[in-house]
């Protein structure tokens, strides 16, 4: 499988999905809820991620007829092709709904290619507040642009990124000592705080924005993310020798077998290694 030539159809999905979201975000979008996790972010979805979603399927479709390919796509229902396929798409179409029709950045496009055991070997990111491209293919690097990235850490305190403010998460004292340990090992005189980004555009603010971290504690309650959540930023962190785990360390499981949603072992991302 010529992974170079999927991960270009894949760049030009999210471009093109891009260019849909730029047309409305300057617009009052009307709002609709589904079903989803145990938050509100999680529940909300627009015309705008279901015509992202009909762009993206429109140049992947074919790449898995012709390459037999499986599909996980947020905003339609799971087929069950993700275990029977050697490798499938995962697709979230506009990640941070809730602040695109807050008109805040933080969404993004995010288009992923996983292997049957949950290896991401594909990872494409699209911010169109920014006209960025971030993406990686395995063994091969990643990717700012198109040109190769080089993550350097410069400040002199911990950013800490959460799409919700620290106050108003749940064990918040539990999330603030982790930070305060971190900050008190690297040695850095504070910690700021970067919220309100959906998932994906958390994992790479965490890359522009080091020494910084990202994380979801366990929780029973469905949601936590989902594998669409993830899974690009994944193989990008991946290629960056940086961690993408599970809260414990553990590797993500992004072919997880009882649903989406990764609140059973949480979240964790962080840039704090690289000088």
């Amino acid at each position: 499988m010529d992974l170079q030539h999927l991960a270009n159809i894949a760049i030009e999905a999210a471009l093109t999905a891009g260019n849909s979201i730029q047309k409305y975000m300057d617009d009052d979008i009307a709002v609709e809820q589904k079903e989803g996790g145990s938050t509100y972010a999680s529940q909300v979805v627009t015309k705008v991620d279901h015509e992202c979603e009909r762009v993206i399927l429109s140049h992947l479709k074919p790449t898995c007829k012709t390459f037999d390919i499986g599909l996980l796509s947020e905003e339609t229902e799971d087929d069950g092709s993700r275990f029977e396929k050697a490798f499938f798409w995962c697709i979230d179409p506009l990640d941070g709904t809730l602040a695109f029709i807050n008109k805040q950045s933080g969404f993004s496009v995010s288009i992923a290619l996983i292997a049957k055991d949950g290896t991401p070997v594909i990872g494409v990111i699209f911010d169109p507040s920014t006209k960025t491209v971030y993406h990686a293919i395995k063994g091969r690097g990643a990717y700012k642009n198109k040109e190769r990235w080089e993550i350097k850490n410069t400040n002199d305190y911990l950013t800490f990124v959460t799409d919700k403010k620290l106050k108003d998460t749940p064990q918040s004292d539990k999330i603030q000592n982790i930070l305060n340990t971190y900050k008190s090992d690297l040695g850095l005189n504070s910690i700021k705080e970067i919220s309100g980004a959906g998932a994906v555009m958390c994992a790479i603010l965490v890359l522009e924005n080091g020494p910084a971290c990202f994380l979801k504690l366990q929780k029973k309650e469905n949601g936590g993310g989902s594998i669409w959540d993830y899974a690009a930023t994944a193989c990008i962190y991946n290629e960056l020798g940086l961690p993408a785990t599970s809260f414990n360390g553990d590797i993500l499981d992004l072919n997880k077998k009882d649903g989406a949603f990764m609140n059973h072992k949480g979240v964790f991302y962080s840039n704090l290694s690289i000088k």
